[in-house]
């Protein structure tokens, strides 16, 4: 199992230690088999004890009394809109703000076909953004739609992104951090530029909630969507959708069905209009198990804080920072600045080529390290609780590895 109990040196001796949570309570709740070094949390995050206990409980009053309890389920289901809200950082923010939707693509998805485009209309983003936030923008096209990819490689990504807005932009959509390398955008500079020019700014927040503090009301986002499998420790297939009451009211719906009307318990009613809150966008039956496990984790980030949460990543992501550049045959392909760092560190080995990176890959995986072939390189991302012994360990095997 892996120890938040950690040497001075790199990280500082941070135990993580809360009001509400001792370090050994935090342990438990990753009891990792023996030998496994977990460092995907960019890709799929493993589940607290309780979340695994979350849905054993669901199983078993599925099992034993069916839909009993489903008033019970329905109470839960609200809870996590108000936990999500408050993930989200803003006081401005509540429950009826939040569309449980399955994913990120799905988020995104509704934003792009609700909106009226015209034709001659472009969007703004990266050019290194994950395919959930480009295929669906690159499918707008036959509407004469147009998406410009800013080069963001540069010293000043935000300042790329601004440059390539015109009068014709309509939306700027970035990730808030870049999968492959980690970049972390400065999300309050870009929010503030497209308020200022009436741009809608959307956020694809998949790779920083559950990793980072977010505050949607000082981002100026109009639209903020992450998958909760990820940083967040959650299952896969549910996914929080954010969208501005102002710009909610304005997008067109295109799935329909019980959930998503008004008065969505009154099953006689002949007339029906779509609910004012976000659950407008959620057409069918709530993804009741998705639900419970999600809430689970979402509680050990409450009982944690999100601020040690981010202390902890941060000083994870510097420890593997500052090993890799004190290491001749490694090279960083993440930022070193501290405010563009994120849970993700990318490197390569310098006399491997594509393939001798895919061979590293494969080693590191028979061995137990759980990481990621990205970017050319290998990514890791720990998430707060990762031991430095653990990262010591991996380093050296993609340090040893020879083909």
């Amino acid at each position: 199992m892996q120890t938040t109990e950690l040497q001075t040196t790199g990280l500082r001796a941070n135990r993580l230690t809360t009001d509400r949570l001792t370090t050994e309570q935090i342990d438990a709740e990753f009891p990792l088999r023996d030998g496994l070094i977990y460092l995907n949390h960019a890709a799929v995050g493993v589940w607290p004890l309780r979340t695994a206990r979350a849905v054993r409980q669901f199983a078993d009053e599925n099992m034993y009394q069916g839909a009993t309890a489903y008033p019970r389920w329905m109470q839960q289901e609200r809870h996590l809109r108000e936990q999500l809200a408050r993930l989200l950082g803003a006081s401005s923010v509540n429950s009826d703000d939040i569309a449980l939707v399955k994913n990120t693509s799905e988020g995104l998805s509704l934003l792009a076909y609700g909106l009226d485009w015209r034709s001659g209309d472009n969007i703004v983003s990266t050019n290194q953004e994950f395919p959930s936030n480009r295929i669906v923008w690159e499918s707008l096209q036959d509407q004469g739609v147009a998406l410009y990819p800013a080069d963001i490689s540069g010293d000043d990504p935000e300042a790329a992104l601004m440059a390539l807005c015109n009068e014709n932009t309509r939306l700027l959509t970035v990730s808030s951090v870049q999968f492959a390398s980690g970049l972390r955008l400065n999300l309050e500079r870009l929010g503030a530029f497209c308020r200022q020019r009436r741009i809608i700014f959307c956020v694809d927040a998949i790779q920083s909630l559950g990793a980072f503090c977010f505050d949607v009301e000082t981002c100026c986002a109009d639209v903020v969507t992450a998958d909760g499998h990820k940083w967040m420790l959650g299952p896969e297939g549910l996914a929080v959708l954010y969208i501005r009451p102002q710009l909610r009211q304005r997008l067109k719906i295109s799935q329909f069905g019980w959930h998503m009307v008004e008065r969505a318990g009154d099953f006689d009613a002949i007339d029906w209009q779509p609910a004012s809150s976000a659950r407008r966008f959620e057409p069918g039956s709530p993804n009741m198990l998705g639900i419970h496990a999600l809430s689970a984790s979402l509680s050990l980030f409450e009982d944690i804080g999100m601020q040690t949460v981010e202390s902890g990543l941060i000083l994870r992501a510097e420890y593997l920072r500052d090993a890799v550049l004190a290491e001749q045959k490694l090279e960083l392909l993440s930022a070193q600045d501290v405010a563009r760092m994120s849970g993700i560190v990318s490197f390569r080995r310098r006399d491997l080529d594509a393939e001798g990176h895919a061979a590293l890959y494969r080693y590191l995986m028979k061995h137990d390290v759980i990481c990621a072939l990205r970017g050319g390189g290998i990514r890791f991302s720990p998430h707060f609780y990762t031991s430095e012994q653990a990262m010591q360990a991996a380093l050296a095997m993609a340090v040893q590895f020879n083909i």
